[in-house]
Parts: structure tokens; sequence; C-alpha cells
């Protein structure tokens, strides 16, 4: 059962701070409750770690934080790094150097374009059936085709007998074509952290 409004003789249901709707609203309005800041909701939704700062609240169907700002939802990293850095220049991704769509760390974050997002990876994508990012097998040539998506198009790698030659001629070729593929680089979060000075 809901709690009663604290106001004196009021037994509407509690809404918020206490208060049943009519003298929230009717309080807030006085300004005997101050409105909350964007950065007074934002951070008790978050819970600080020595690396990722997890997000606890809504998420988005992609697995993002969703946060409520300015009569809309946004994205809770972007928030978050708006909030430390200033403002996101229009048509900017937010790249999870982390790999955790839940954090909102600023320091786990960088600018990057929609490419760029895309290739900053890690293992195969969920529907992959090889289990390697970039490998599968074709039945009719008995052999397992390396493939690259780069600017829209696959490139094809080349056919191999064995998966893990396929796997390192796809490897070979992100490193030629991409620019963050921090994991088939070898780069550790921290390191990429300390080269982008976040």
């Amino acid at each position: 059962m809901a709690k009663p409004c604290s106001f004196a003789d009021c037994l509407r249901p509690h809404l918020a701070r206490g208060y049943c709707r009519n003298h929230y609203h009717q309080m807030r309005n006085r300004g005997e409750i101050p409105r909350r800041t964007a950065e007074d909701r934002f951070w008790p939704k978050v819970n600080k770690t020595a690396g990722c700062w997890e997000w606890t609240s809504t998420l988005s169907p992609t697995g993002y934080g969703s946060f409520h700002l300015a009569k809309s939802n946004r994205p809770a990293h972007r928030v978050s790094w708006e909030m430390a850095n200033g403002p996101i220049p229009d048509g900017i991704n937010m790249d999870h150097i982390c790999h955790n769509r839940k954090c909102v760390n600023p320091g786990h974050l960088r600018f990057a374009t929609q490419k760029q997002n895309s290739e900053n990876l890690v293992g195969a994508y969920s529907n992959s059936r090889s289990g390697l990012r970039g490998v599968h097998w074709h039945k009719h040539k008995r052999r397992w085709v390396a493939e690259v998506q780069h600017n829209g198009a696959r490139v094809q790698v080349g056919y191999f007998r064995d998966a893990a030659d396929a796997e390192r001629a796809v490897i070979a070729k992100r490193l030629e074509l991409f620019t963050h593929n921090d994991a088939d680089r070898g780069i550790d979060a921290n390191e990429v952290r300390k080269k982008s000075n976040v």
C-alpha cells in the first residue's frame, strides 16, 4: 500500500518527496521544494568503482544507460561526458574504450565517427557461428571465408582450410583498414585512455 502524503491531514498517496501530486506541485511552485539539478538526479543512479562507473537505472533496448533530460531520454554516457567536458559536437559518437555499455565514466569515453565506433569491438558478433569475427564457413567451397566490413562494403580477404588461418588473415586486414580496433592491436583500454588524455 502506498505511503500517504506528508502534508497535514492529506490522505492521498505519496508521489514524490513525501507529498501527493497536488501538494508536491503546490509546494514546488511556492519554492518550498527546490527543483533538483540534472547532476542531483544523475549521480545517485551511478555506481562508481575504480574502473567503470556503472549506470544502475533505466537502460535503452541496446543496453546503454538512459537519462531523462530536457523533456527527452538521452544516452547516460553522453550526458556524463557533457557534464564533465562540455557539449559533444554534432555528428560525433562516443566510443566506450572499456566496451561496457553501462559505463558512464567520462575517462572511458572518446570521440569517434560511426565507423570508428563500430571498429572498436571485442570478439565475434552475437550471430557468429564460428565464434570468430569476420570468419564463417562456406559450405560449397568447404573453406573458411575471411571478410571485413569496411565503409559499408564487404572486403573479402580469402578462403582458408583452417579457421585460425582465416582469423589471422582477417585481423591483418582490419589492422590495415581500421584505426580504432584496439583489441586487434593488443592495446589495453588503460593505454588508450592515457593516449587520448581523457
